[in-house]
């Protein structure tokens, strides 16, 4: 039986950036939403993601990694195309990832613009990677146009990342933080839904081939059912964060499941649209893909790697997960005190 080496590590590239968008999309939102809140809700914030956000990133590393190794024609030719949201998307990281360690020990005015900075870096971060999308999905198009399509692409991403931040929130917090997470999530929603339907209706209108997959031979009727269940985690979003709001629902994950498959359907949708381009119109998998001997030495390696990645990845998440806690500083002969939401006193009030 002969593996189809390209496809496999199609699949696996996909997983990966799914998995990013996921992960890293939660404390992304986090970061975004975080001018909205108060200082000490910001500080119990960034307690919410601070086990996870850097191993988040992991799971872009290895995507890129894959395209690199498994496709390199094509990697060449999408880096070549996305160089400037690339960069940009790179120093918002790097930006972020400064400022999340530069907040610990900063105080006064000193912290509030690590907090800023924070915020532009997880925005900058969300935007440039909707405008990456929207470049892979209009084959690269250039023109005032296509700029405009990859701006409201960003925005959509960007409050989806900010959907959620919000419902990680409200299983991580509680009390008057978690209500207003609650009504982040709503917010958020609305430029989410917009986001969606915007690729979701321009995408075959930018590209004759993605209609063709769509729109002929009665393909539509069997793939309706994606944009349908999309349309219902929506709504069931904000169905569930008011139940919540109401005190009649005790399912604080529920909204952050139901975001989730809502990202996982449009993941779906616009994996059909693409495939099998890496290009879209240019180069397919099969052309991108490195030589045969490559991608089996490639493949031992991730059956490796990918176990691991996975068991530190849930391990993390049960050893840190509940409530998160106020964040509490300082060593040896120092000490910062942050008031708590729920009472008023401070960590040292605590102790």
């Amino acid at each position: 039986m002969t593996i189809d080496l390209p496809f496999v590590f199609m699949v696996l590239m996909g997983l990966a950036i799914l998995a990013y968008v996921v992960l890293d999309g939660f404390d992304l939102g986090v970061g975004i939403l975080l001018p909205f809140a108060s200082r000490p809700e910001q500080d119990l914030m960034v307690a919410s993601i601070g086990p996870f956000w850097d191993a988040n990133e992991t799971w872009l590393v290895l995507g890129v990694g894959i395209l690199l190794v498994a496709f390199p024609q094509a990697h060449g030719i999408i880096l070549t195309q996305l160089y400037l949201p690339v960069a940009v998307m790179l120093i918002a990281l790097i930006l972020r990832g400064v400022a999340f360690e530069f907040r610990v020990k900063a105080s006064g005015w000193h912290q509030v613009l690590w907090n800023r900075l924070f915020f532009v870096g997880s925005t900058a971060a969300a935007v440039a990677q909707g405008v990456m999308l929207a470049g892979l999905v209009t084959g690269f198009g250039k023109g005032p146009v296509y700029w405009a399509f990859g701006a409201l692409v960003g925005i959509g991403l960007a409050s989806g990342y900010a959907l959620l931040g919000a419902t990680w929130l409200v299983i991580k917090t509680g009390d008057a933080l978690q209500r207003k997470a609650m009504g982040w999530a709503r917010a958020a929603l609305l430029g989410s839904a917009l986001g969606v339907a915007t690729i979701s209706v321009a995408s075959p209108l930018a590209s004759a081939v993605i209609y063709e997959k769509w729109f002929s031979h009665g393909r539509f009727w069997l793939l309706v059912p994606l944009p349908i269940l999309t349309a219902i985690a929506l709504w069931s979003i904000w169905r569930a964060t008011g139940l919540l709001r109401e005190g009649r629902s005790q399912r604080e994950w529920l909204p952050f499941v139901l975001s989730v498959w809502v990202f996982v359907f449009a993941f779906l949708g616009l994996g059909y649209s693409l495939y099998p381009d890496l290009v879209l119109n240019r180069m397919t998998i099969w052309q991108a893909a490195a030589a045969p001997e490559s991608l089996r030495f490639v493949l031992a390696g991730a059956l490796v790697v990918l176990p691991l990645i996975v068991a530190y990845t849930v391990f993390s998440y049960r050893v840190f997960w509940g409530k998160a806690q106020h964040l509490s500083y300082g060593g040896a002969g120092e000490e910062r005190e942050h008031l708590s939401p729920e009472t008023g006193g401070s960590a040292r009030d605590r102790r």
